[in-house]
């Protein structure tokens, strides 16, 4: 019966989540070194951060493979709360963060946990927003789509990596405002990270992905077909997507840059975490690591420890003026 299944499906899922709890609890060194989190689906931008850190660091700085692990749910909230309350001292995981990281602890979708929970360890470079159409998508332009919103917003379904609130929810929000547009009037999907965005946008459940250059860029050297209607920089990028322009160019005055980096738990000793910093901070000083960042379509950031914490700090409070701009919930400063 339906009941008999939903009960059997319900057992599957309770089971799944246990063994999940029970193997995110479980040491680093347990499951073979040195680890890196993504905390969302593969295929989106923190698996491209963790990526990145594995091709520099591997080898020369750990003496052992860096291991990947995906931990989604609430696009960072799980990973976390994991790291905050389960693996607090484990000095040899690192989990990846993005701008939508801490715009998320501005509204306080991590639950009573803030940016002073964890110990950031190092920026290492900065992605910009993106608004990407499938390849045969008759939106050809941002004035294209700006058309086809003013004509009827319901037409087109915005596609994201996250929820409302999120970055990507954000930059859409941006993108209605720019053009005079209610955004409360816009469609929008939220995905559990920029992969399962992406494959939405493939399919055509979405019209509009509302992504970043770096992990586009990852998607159509794989093959996907997609096209990139415009990045949010203060000027056009370098390299494969030299080609496409700006929103400003295209009448939108919308700037969206994203840090990507990595904070440790928060009872990690001072020497581990000084280590820590002191590692990525030369990392960042080679020409190594300049040509593998930029081969990935990502621009030089480059702060560690202290200086960033600072920075996350500022653009947390940053952010949370912007969520108050948009009517969302906001979290108290602490």
């Amino acid at each position: 019966t339906f009941r008999d299944n939903a009960m059997k499906h319900l057992q599957r899922l309770l089971g799944a989540l246990t063994l999940w709890s029970l193997l995110g609890a479980a040491p680093a060194a347990a499951r073979g070194g040195p680890e890196c989190i993504a905390p969302a689906k593969p295929g989106g931008g923190f698996d491209l951060t963790c990526k990145l850190a594995r091709a520099a660091l591997n080898g020369k700085y750990l003496g052992g493979p860096l291991q990947l692990s995906y931990m989604p749910g609430g696009v960072g909230a799980v990973a976390f709360n994991v790291v905050v309350t389960q693996r607090p001292a484990e000095r040899h995981t690192r989990v990846a963060f993005s701008e939508g990281t801490l715009l998320n602890l501005a509204q306080g979708k991590f639950g009573r946990h803030d940016a002073s929970e964890v110990r950031w360890v190092a920026g290492i470079a900065l992605d910009h927003g993106v608004l990407m159409v499938a390849q045969d998508s008759p939106i050809e332009s941002i004035q294209d789509l700006l058309t086809a919103l003013k004509a009827d917003p319901a037409q087109i379904v915005f596609g994201a990596g996250g929820t409302i609130g999120s970055q990507d929810w954000m930059k859409v929000a941006l993108t209605a405002r720019a053009a005079g547009l209610d955004h409360r009037k816009m469609r929008f999907v939220a995905f559990e990270g920029g992969g399962e965005a992406m494959t939405a946008l493939q399919d055509g459940h979405v019209q509009v992905y509302s992504g970043d250059a770096a992990e586009a860029l990852a998607q159509i050297r794989i093959g996907k077909r997609i096209r990139i209607l415009a990045v949010m920089a203060e000027q056009r990028l370098q390299g494969v997507l030299a080609d496409v322009p700006t929103a400003k160019e295209q009448g939108l005055d919308i700037v969206w840059p994203i840090v990507r980096g990595f904070y440790i738990g928060p009872q990690v000793s001072d020497g581990d975490y000084h280590h820590w910093v002191a590692t990525f901070t030369e990392m960042l000083a080679t020409p190594e690591f300049a040509r593998l960042r930029e081969q990935r379509g990502l621009d030089p950031f480059a702060k560690t420890g202290a200086e960033l914490d600072t920075y996350v700090r500022q653009r947390v409070a940053t952010y949370r003026e912007l969520a108050r701009q948009f009517g969302l919930k906001v979290a108290a400063p602490h």
